[in-house]
């Protein structure tokens, strides 16, 4: 007698041995939903990317657009600007005009005043002056600071030639000819 409650009965049409082997290495399908899942982490990675640079876009846009209104209100509460009369083609210079030489210097370590910064177009730039030179001499006045650098720049005449004394941060002397200008 055969115990049938622990065995299970065979499909109808199949006998017992009919059925193929199982082959446990091959499994197409588990292939395709690893790929599967490997494409939605990957899809979902690219939504998430583009929602928080468009999020980002969007907050950029919307902190421009308060702040453009911002500035618009600004500019309707404030009065219109009342026009100015047109300055002279030529600067004239008068008796109580103040001269520059369109640059930013400090104390150098040692005499002169060193250079830090030479405005573009300006007098000091049109004469050859470079940021790193030390100015040693501005006429026949020395120059040990930047203090004495202003000082006798304050005493020269706007458009008068006056002779520079330089040392190049590379260690050699020049003497320049600048033409001190207008402050406006």
């Amino acid at each position: 007698m055969e115990q049938t409650a622990l065995r299970p009965k065979p499909i109808p049409g199949q006998e017992r041995g009919d059925s193929p082997p199982p082959d446990p290495a091959r499994r197409p399908h588990a292939a395709r939903r690893r790929g599967r899942h490997i494409r939605t982490l990957l899809f979902g990675a690219f939504v998430g990317t583009v929602l928080v640079l468009s999020g980002v876009g969007l907050g950029t846009v919307g902190a421009t657009v308060i702040g453009m209104s911002k500035l618009a209100e600004l500019r309707q509460q404030t009065p219109p600007p009342t026009p100015r009369p047109a300055p002279p083609a030529t600067p004239t210079p008068s008796p109580t005009a103040a001269a520059t030489l369109g640059l930013e210097a400090v104390d150098a370590e040692k005499v002169g005043a060193l250079v830090t910064g030479v405005h573009v177009p300006g007098p000091g730039y049109t004469a050859g002056l470079v940021r790193g030179d030390v100015l040693l001499q501005f006429d026949d006045t020395r120059i040990d600071s930047a203090a004495d650098l202003v000082r006798a720049v304050a005493h020269a005449r706007p458009g008068k030639e006056a002779k520079l004394t330089v040392r190049h941060a590379s260690g050699g002397y020049q003497q320049l000819t600048v033409v001190p200008g207008v402050v406006t």
